[in-house]
């Protein structure tokens, strides 16, 4: 019977404990991954750059075997096509700088097509005719690293192109908007060499990830060791009441 009072609260705490063993778990795997992904973008994103994948692999592209590697590709801007996507830049002080991100197919001699994000520009200059000088007249050659298409998260609106309001970086939707075919599954971020007019601003992609996945399961590991030290202290004291009181009938005066 003593043992009836604690079923409830049980319940309740081994529900709890399940939760933050799960979360802990989940940051451990997470930490594999970013771990991981760390050791790619080192072994990949420095050094001299090589070719793209060719058009026919670009079928099997892989993230896991290509992205972050240095590549380096030839071919002539398309600027009229260019799609101004929803972006922050990073700012030396204060809040990051709210703008967009240019990415222009660039034509390849062969005629396939690579988007390239050729970096960032401020709100007011997202029209290009307040950038021409940017816009590279002829064939150049362009250098950055091969990044997989941009996945929408819940809390990310969904593109509209009637509206020409982008929020995620996805060359096969940019390919339907623009009718353009024969567009490579993955993106080239630029980096940052000079343009004429400063604009837009390659070399942003972010290659210093944080990396606090240890502590937080560390965290959410001490939080389920806590709730098992304060059950186990709850569940002794309502024993050791129950031990402690006095027969029914001492407690009527019998």
């Amino acid at each position: 019977m003593r043992w009836r009072s604690l079923l409830l609260p049980g319940l309740v705490a081994l529900a709890a404990l399940a939760v933050l063993l799960g979360l802990g778990t989940w940051q451990l795997e997470r930490l594999a991954w970013k771990n991981d992904l760390l050791a790619r973008i080192e072994a990949r994103a420095y050094g001299e750059p090589g070719a793209i994948p060719p058009e026919s692999a670009w079928d099997r592209f892989s993230p896991e075997e290509d992205e972050y590697r240095r590549v380096r590709l030839t071919g002539t801007f398309l600027h009229d096509r260019e799609t101004a996507v929803h972006g922050l830049m990073s700012a030396s002080r204060g809040q990051p700088v709210q703008g967009y991100y240019i990415l222009t197919p660039l034509r390849l001699p062969d005629g396939a097509i690579v988007v390239v994000n050729r970096g960032f520009v401020p709100t007011e200059r997202r029209d290009p005719a307040t950038r021409p000088e940017g816009q590279i007249p002829g064939e150049t050659s362009v250098t950055g690293l091969l990044r997989r298409p941009e996945e929408r998260t819940a809390f990310v609106p969904e593109n509209a192109p009637a509206r020409e309001d982008w929020f995620t970086r996805d060359p096969a939707a940019i390919a339907a908007a623009r009718g353009l075919a024969r567009v490579a599954p993955f993106i080239v971020d630029a980096d940052a060499a000079p343009v004429p007019g400063g604009l837009p601003r390659g070399g942003q992609t972010v290659l210093r990830l944080v990396n606090n996945h240890l502590q937080y399961a560390l965290t959410w590991y001490g939080i389920a060791l806590t709730l098992l030290g304060v059950f186990a202290a709850f569940a002794w004291r309502r024993l050791r009441g129950a031990d402690d009181a006095p027969p029914q009938a001492e407690r009527r005066g019998a």
